[in-house]
């Protein structure tokens, strides 16, 4: 039987076939030891192969279908190893928020490079619009200049009070959409407002330290009323990436790579060069400071921070 991974806990995973049936199912050994040096080979948005057992108690995944696309990080706790978040996804949107919890720069940048390698169209969502102070909101203005004028489409929401709401829905309708973002942003509000029979898990944001408290413990995919599914991924503090040579990272910074073809070496890595135009673009203020300190993060492999993208 074919069906769509819906669900993955790490070991036994929801299957849904294409009459609606779900199926628990388990992963063959051989997955394992494939070569797929990952914490899970398989992801929700994946589409499988699978057999029943004699006793039709679970299902056997044996056979996992070509991938459209996924996204993909770097272990937190097995920095070795690699973790697939989501597959086959049409539409990414990556929740952020200026306080409670602050989302840094580093970790946006780290999500949209990683979105661009794999090709998966991204939008920013800032959340909590509605609790924003003057300095937080002169911040969110800024970031939604920087990346509007890369090219990212961005929106400025309230999941509390509804704001924009109905044009996040509309770019969701017939998709499969994935939402990604901080613990505590309000991915899990922000989905109950999109469709209110999810009632997903919701809490707090911890008033001691301003982080968020892990609602999401596992992905899971679910089928929107108006049309289309939705990936709701646990809460990232880290985002590392992944199997990424240093000359191929600025190919994923759509303005680097708009304009390096204007540096005098090929080859230039935009650091130390002679007569580099990326270098002087920053100078110019045509790219801006934040997006360059973060490329150059990622090509001196400065991987041991991801862990600790602060919320402050």
């Amino acid at each position: 039987m074919k069906g769509l991974v819906t669900k993955s806990t790490g070991s036994w995973y929801t299957v849904r076939t294409d009459d609606g049936k779900n199926y628990e199912c388990r992963i063959k050994g051989k997955f394992r030891i494939k070569g797929i040096k990952s914490t899970n080979p398989l992801a929700v948005g994946d589409w499988v192969k699978f057999e029943m057992q004699d006793d039709d108690e679970f299902g056997i995944i044996n056979e996992i279908l070509d991938r459209k696309n996924y996204i993909v990080r770097r272990s937190v706790n097995l920095s070795k190893q690699t973790h697939i978040i989501g597959a086959n996804i049409d539409i990414a949107f990556l929740v952020v928020t200026m306080a409670k919890p602050h989302t840094s720069t580093g970790f946006i940048d780290r999500f949209l490079v990683t979105a661009e390698a794999y090709k998966i169209p991204t939008v920013i969502l800032f959340n909590k619009t509605d609790i924003y102070e003057l300095e937080e909101r002169a911040e969110m203005m800024m970031l939604n200049d920087i990346y509007t004028e890369i090219g990212y489409e961005c929106l400025e929401i309230s999941a509390k009070t509804g704001n924009n709401i109905e044009l996040v829905k509309e770019k969701m309708k017939g998709s499969v959409s994935m939402f990604s973002g901080h613990s505590g942003v309000g991915k899990s509000t922000l989905i109950n407002s999109i469709d209110s029979n999810l009632n997903l898990k919701t809490s707090e944001v911890s008033s001691s330290h301003n982080k968020g408290q892990h609602t999401t413990t596992y992905a899971e995919m679910f089928e929107l009323e108006f049309g289309g599914f939705i990936i709701d991924t646990p809460g990232i503090k880290g985002f590392g990436l992944v199997d990424m040579p240093p000359e191929e990272i600025g190919d994923y910074f759509p303005e680097i790579f708009a304009i390096k073809h204007l540096c005098k070496f090929n080859n230039c890595l935009h650091t130390n060069e002679p007569k580099c135009a990326v270098k002087d673009a920053v100078e110019d203020e045509e790219i801006s400071a934040s997006r360059y300190l973060s490329y150059l993060s990622f090509v001196e492999g400065d991987e041991d921070n991801y862990r600790t993208d602060d919320y402050a």
